[in-house]
Order: structure tokens, then sequence, then C-alpha cells
């Protein structure tokens, strides 16, 4: 009777173990099938990333800034700072060089991390040597824009692109308002961003009229009857609002590098970060410039041509552009005597700490050329 008692535990003991390796076995092929899934998933997006990068276009070529401050009269001080553009995902600067004869010239680094050329004539140089030349070699790709993913949340590392600055007065009672009216019922940080943009190009027009890119001034800007501007304008307003709502945001100062000529080509663009993602391109300025036209007759809103325009710069950003610097609100390096930077998108100078007018490069005097690489 024991025996057979015991034979038994033993066949039951044997058909747990069976159904143990059974269920082991079935665990194993799952957790397999899993891994090869997300392997697959991110074999995917990693040819999907390599296969934009590949249709991405390229413009590459060489800057070259002038500078002639021969005009000003013996025994003053003249001090210069022109912007020095650096690497990121989207650009590659090499070749930085300058010649400023023997006048005191040296690169430099602001606190929010600008490059530039800090050049100084004492009050003995012979205005004849106040010139110099900075150039370097760019190579700009289109940003392509990604798939727009939102995972997380945004992080506190995010807390400097949600604050405000002179011109873009983020706290601001209207402003808030007009956010919280732009982005109700959305709660997606692409969806609000979208609604943003949407609003801008809907309500907001290009304004030839604006001296240089505009200065941004967002209160100004959204108040009745005055939503219109330029490049820093615009955009401004499109990193005022998203700040408003919680999105971090941030603008981009460069040159576009589209013609021989480019000593006006002066552009402000912006970007906005969505977890998950990463920092994602926005140009409703530019859109807005096309559809102004300038060249012949406007375009209309609802047109296929400016429906595509205002499509392509969300999320996109062409290559015929070189970001120079970044921020607002800035202290130079050596510090300027006059107030603080709305923007370093320009050369600056100042004469006897008299800040010169750099929006009118032909009485500063600057320039800004452009060779294409063949």
């Amino acid at each position: 009777m024991k025996k057979r008692v015991l034979g038994l535990l033993l066949c039951a003991v044997m058909v747990l173990a069976m159904l143990a390796g059974c269920s082991n076995s079935g665990d194993s092929k799952t957790t397999t099938a899993a891994k090869e899934e997300t392997k697959a998933t991110e074999t995917t997006a990693a040819k999907e990333t390599q296969a934009a990068a590949t249709e991405a276009k390229k413009q590459s070529g060489v800057v070259t800034n002038d500078i002639d401050m021969t005009k000003y009269e013996k025994g003053k001080v003249v001090r210069v700072w022109l912007p020095i553009p650096q690497d990121n995902d989207y650009q590659k600067i090499t070749d930085v060089k300058y010649d400023a004869g023997d006048a005191k010239a040296e690169e430099a680094t602001d606190d929010q991390g600008n490059k530039m050329l800090y050049i100084e004539w004492g009050k003995d140089a012979d205005p004849a040597s106040r010139k110099a030349t900075l150039s370097f070699h760019a190579e700009r790709t289109e940003v392509v824009r990604p798939e727009l993913k939102e995972e997380g949340t945004v992080g506190s590392d995010m807390d400097e692109y949600l604050k405000g600055s002179a011109m873009v007065k983020v706290d601001d009672p209207e402003v808030q308002k007009l956010a919280k009216e732009i982005t109700d019922g959305k709660d997606a940080v692409v969806d609000k961003a979208r609604a943003i943009y949407d609003w801008i190009y809907d309500n907001m027009n290009r304004d030839n009229s604006v001296t240089g890119c505009g200065d941004g001034d967002i209160c100004r800007l959204l108040a009745e009857g005055v939503r219109a501007g330029k490049c820093t304008d615009i955009n401004s307003v499109f990193v005022g609002l998203c700040r408003a709502s919680g999105i971090p945001a941030r603008e981009m100062f460069g040159i576009r590098i589209n013609a021989d000529d480019i000593t006006k080509n002066q552009h402000c663009w912006a970007e906005f970060y969505v977890p998950g993602t990463g920092w994602v391109g926005a140009d409703p300025a530019d859109v807005l410039k096309f559809v102004l036209n300038a060249d012949g007759e406007p375009y209309d809103k609802a047109s296929a041509e400016a429906l595509e325009k205002k499509e392509y710069y969300w999320g996109n950003t062409d290559e015929k552009r070189v970001e120079l610097t970044h921020g607002r609100d800035l202290t130079l390096s050596p510090a300027q005597a006059g107030e603080a930077l709305n923007d370093f998108g320009y050369p600056y100078a100042e004469v006897d700490d008299e800040v010169i007018d750099y929006y009118t490069p032909d009485a500063f005097v600057y320039t800004y050329s452009f060779a294409e690489d063949k």
C-alpha cells in the first residue's frame, strides 16, 4: 500500500514538473517575441531616421563678414562684436578665420553660450586701419520633420525655455489669457503647439515696413490691430504663446545662405520641445513671408500653395540658413556699454560707448557674402 501511494505521489510530481516546464517554455517564447518585436520597432525607427537624413537637402559654402569702421574720426575707441556660429545637429562649422590687422582681436563666449569675435581699436589707431574680416565654412542640413511621438512629461531641465524676457513677457495677463483661449480643450503638447501655429497663420501677417527682423515685443504684437511684423516678431509670438502654455520653446537667430550678397538676409526661427521626440522646428514667419509674396500678388491663405508652405514649416526647416546665436537679453563678452541686447543676429559695435545702428549696414559699415561650394 505504501509503495502504491509513493508511486502515485511520484507520478504527480512528474506531471507538475512537466506542466511547469511547459509554462516556462511559453513565458520564454513570449519574452523572446517581445524582444524581437521591440528590436524590429527600433530597427524600423532607425531606418526611417536614416532615410530622412539621406533625403534631407544640404547647402554649404563660405560665409564672409567684412567690417569697415574707417569713417569714424581718430581719437575714438571703436569696439565690434561679430557672431560666430557653432556646430549643432544640423550644421557643421569649420575653418573659422579672422583678420583685424593690428587691432586687439579675440574669440569670446557669453554666459548663454554664444561665441563671438571681439575687436577693439584704441584712440591712437589710424582710422584707415579699422577694417576686419571674419569668415567660416558652413554645411547646413535640412531638418526633416520627425514622427511626433509624445511620451513622458517636460523635465525641469527645460525650465529655461519656459521663462520670459524683456520682449517676450509670458506672464503678462493678456498673453496668458490668449494662450488659454487658443489651446482650450487641448491636452497634448503637440496639439497645443499646432493650435498656436494655426492661430498665428490665421491672425498675423508679414509687414515689410518693419525695421530689421523686428523686435519681437509680443505684448505690442498681440494688441488688436498690430498683429503684423517680420520674423522675430512673428516667431516670438509663437515662442511666447508656447511658453505661456507650458511648452518649452526657443528662437534661433541666423542668416540665410541663399545668395551671393546676404548682408540683409538675417532670419529668426523657432523650435518647441516635445517630450519623447525632442526639439521640433516651426517657422510661421517664413510661411507668412511666402503669403505676402513681395515680388507679386499675395497668396490667399486658403490657397494650395500657401497651405503647402504652412505644412512644410511645421516641423521642417530648410537648409539655406545658418544659426549664428540664440537667446534674448544678452550681455556680450566682454560686456558692451549699452543695454542688454534683445538678440545677437547682427554685428554689434560701439564708438566711444555709443551704440551704432546695426540695422543699417551701409552706415555701420558691414557686409555679408556667401560663396556656395561647387
